[in-house]
C-alpha cells in the first residue's frame, strides 16, 4: 500500500459580491465550514489560471452580475492506497461528501514516503 498527495480542484459559486477579493473570501470560508471539524486536514486554497494571451498567472475568479466562480484547489493526503486512481477516488469521496453539489476534478496524485 502506497499514500499519495491528492490534489482537487472545485468551481464554488458565490453570489451578491462586488470584487474578486470578496469571493476569494467567501469561497474559503464557507469551503472551510463545511469541511471543519471533521476534515480539517483538507488544504483549501485557491487555482491559479493563465491568461491565454499573455500566459501571466492570476487567481481562478470569474464575476458577472454581482456572482463569482471560484476555483478552489483541495489537498489532501489519502494512506495506504492501492493505486493513485484509488486514492483519487477516496479524496473525491471523502470530500465529495462534505461538498455536495460542488464540482470536483482531479488535478494531480503524487505518491510519497
Amino acid at each position: 500500500m502506497t499514500n499519495f498527495h491528492v490534489t482537487l480542484e472545485a468551481a464554488w459559486l458565490v453570489r451578491d459580491v462586488q470584487t474578486a477579493d470578496d469571493a476569494i473570501g467567501v469561497a474559503i470560508a464557507e469551503a472551510g465550514k463545511r469541511l471543519n471539524p471533521q476534515l480539517d486536514y483538507v488544504e483549501v486554497d485557491v487555482g491559479t489560471t493563465f491568461c491565454p494571451a499573455c500566459n501571466e498567472p492570476f487567481g481562478s475568479v470569474f464575476i458577472a452580475a454581482n456572482t463569482a466562480i471560484v476555483g478552489l484547489v483541495l489537498e489532501m493526503k489519502v494512506f495506504d492506497a492501492e493505486s493513485s486512481e484509488h486514492a483519487s477516488r477516496i479524496a473525491k469521496s471523502v470530500i465529495g461528501r462534505a461538498l455536495r453539489d460542488v464540482p470536483l476534478n482531479v488535478v494531480d496524485v503524487e505518491e510519497f514516503e
